[in-house]
This record gives C-alpha cells, sequence and structure tokens, in this order.
C-alpha cells in the first residue's frame, strides 16, 4: 500500500487497534486465472494464544483466520500461498464546502491496514477448533454479549467438518491513516466537526480518531492517492 509519510500511523498501537476494532478483513491471494478474494474475521496471534497486548511490531508474528471449505478459495490455498489481509477502518467523504475557503478539492479520509505473509491451511481438526473458539471467544468479550460458548460444543463439533482454518506468518504490515494531516489546523477542526456531526456510518469514529492526533499538520500532497 502505497503510504505518504503524512499519513503515517502516528503510533505503532494504532496498527493493533483498528485490526481489533474492525476484524472483517478481506483476504486476497493469488488464484489460477484470477486472484481470490473473500471476507472473514481474522486473529491476532495474541488473541488466539491468550498472550495478552500485541507486539508493536506485528512482523515475525502470526494471524489466523477461517473460512468454509466449500469456498473455492479454500482449495486455492492448497500449498504456501503469499497473502494479504486488508482491514478497512472508519472512513468518510470530505466536502469541499467544509473547508470555507476556495480553491479547494474533494477527498476521502480513510484509515486502513495492509497484512502481507506467508499463508497456510491448517489441516489439524484440533487446532481448527482451537481457532474456532478463540474467535468466538475474542469477539464476544470485545463486541458481544459475553456468550457462553460451552453449551453449543457439541454443535461446533458438528461444524468443525465444512471449517478451515488458516495461518499467516507476517512479512510486511502497512498502515494508513489519512486524518487531514496535510491541511492547516482550522480545516482540519472544520473536518473533524462536520463528522462528529453527521451522524452517517463511521463518521463519528473518524472524528474521534481525528481528534486523537493532537500534533501539527505533518508535510504531505494534494495530489492523487
Amino acid at each position: 500500500m502505497f503510504v505518504p509519510e503524512a499519513f503515517a500511523p502516528p503510533e505503532p498501537g494504532w496498527i493493533t487497534e483498528l485490526i481489533r476494532g474492525f476484524p472483517l478483513a478481506t483476504l486476497v491471494t493469488h488464484g489460477p486465472r484470477r486472484p481470490y478474494v473473500t471476507h472473514l474475521p481474522a486473529l491476532l496471534e495474541a488473541d488466539v494464544e491468550g498472550t495478552g497486548e500485541a507486539p508493536a511490531d506485528l512482523v515475525g508474528t502470526r494471524m489466523y483466520g477461517h473460512l468454509n471449505r466449500a469456498n473455492p478459495h479454500w482449495e486455492g490455498l492448497a500449498g504456501p500461498s503469499e497473502a494479504v489481509l486488508v482491514f478497512q477502518g472508519p472512513h468518510g467523504y470530505v466536502s469541499p464546502t467544509v473547508y470555507r475557503a476556495e480553491p479547494a478539492a474533494p477527498t476521502w479520509n480513510f484509515t486502513a491496514v495492509h497484512v502481507q505473509g506467508t499463508l497456510r491451511r491448517i489441516e489439524s481438526p484440533e487446532r481448527t477448533l482451537e481457532i474456532v473458539r478463540a474467535t468466538v471467544a475474542t469477539y464476544e468479550r470485545e463486541q458481544g454479549t459475553g456468550w457462553d460458548m460451552r453449551s453449543s460444543l457439541g454443535y461446533f463439533d458438528r461444524l468443525l467438518p465444512g471449517v478451515g482454518a488458516f495461518e499467516i506468518d507476517i512479512v510486511s504490515v502497512d498502515g494508513m491513516f489519512k486524518l487531514s494531516q496535510d491541511q492547516s489546523p482550522e480545516r482540519r477542526t472544520r473536518v473533524s466537526d462536520a463528522f462528529a456531526r453527521s451522524g452517517r456510518g463511521l463518521h463519528g469514529e473518524l472524528a474521534a480518531l481525528m481528534g486523537r492526533l493532537g500534533t501539527p499538520p505533518r508535510e504531505g500532497t494534494d495530489g492523487p492517492r
């Protein structure tokens, strides 16, 4: 992913925060005639193994996920595959009217993380079940109601033959947090306020991220992103 210096993660922790907050990833790998693309939840190694905080630098660690074995993408993962997981965080359109100045051009503020590495299928049913259970436990803790899965483990066992789990050895991580850093403080405040008032989608979360920057605008570019 092309990341202008102005839009690099303000701190390494923003990467893992986005992954954990928006864990429905887009898995992209090479296919025989075209790319394979599947949307699925993905987990950091720290969340699967229960080791707590993830390291600031994810390179050298792993991510885990699972998909339906009936998906043709699963067969395309028969051998080690180069893979990318794309995580999309809060984003929103910025109208030039927000700037209250001319000339101006519209743009799109957004946050995204790309995790690239070598993917291998997990063939062990026991390990596959561990991944599924870790997925449930993580998202019930962070985004659910604390549902207790124990009464449904027999049902999990019946579903297991149709589930394919995988692991990715991470070789690179790119994060882009385009939050109007290339604009003046006054314009940046107006953009943040507009997102906070809009009530659309994830605009509130986007405004909150902009509010966390707390630094002078960095050198950027007004060219295409």
